[in-house]
């Protein structure tokens, strides 16, 4: 009983967390219920009922789970019930779409580098205020140290998935 009591408190924990990625609060819920639930998956009956939703609401949300790969399905032999599961590809595309922001960053702030090295080349012939480059030169190493970390992680669940 009182690893239900757990379990609840993290789904709703995850949930209001997994609502940052633009998911509706009951979407975001699903979401959390199936990664607390592993790969035994979860029927749409539990979901509604566990979630004390609406069944066309938790229909709604498990098509646009679906739709955004997030969200599989599986059945078994002589059973009619789907059971759902976390897409197994879901923090490998996570992690591109992560990778993906921070290379375009970087490349706009390596921009903004060279723009601040050229106003700082006028303003010591001028005598004029000059950027301070530490902090771009800080952004650009955490960017690639960042990338580069969750490009190692990447690499070793692609492993550990094959």
């Amino acid at each position: 009983m009182k690893l239900e009591v757990q379990k609840k408190n993290l789904i709703e924990e995850l949930g209001v967390h997994l609502e940052g990625d633009n998911l509706a609060p009951l979407a975001a819920r699903i979401l959390s219920t199936l990664i607390l639930s592993g790969k035994k998956g979860v029927t749409f009956d539990e979901l509604v009922c566990q979630l004390q939703a609406g069944k066309s609401t938790v229909s709604t949300h498990l098509d646009h789970l679906q739709n955004s790969n997030r969200v599989k399905y599986f059945t078994k032999p002589g059973d009619r019930k789907r059971y759902f599961v976390i897409d197994p590809n879901l923090i490998l595309n996570v992690m591109d779409e992560m990778i993906d922001k921070w290379e375009k960053e970087k490349k706009l702030h390596l921009k903004i580098k060279e723009y601040k090295k050229q106003c700082n080349c006028e303003a010591e012939e001028t005598g004029d205020f000059q950027f301070d480059l530490d902090f771009q030169e800080d952004f650009l190493t955490f960017l690639e140290e960042t990338s580069t970390a969750v490009k190692k992680f990447k690499a070793k669940l692609l492993v550990r998935n094959n």
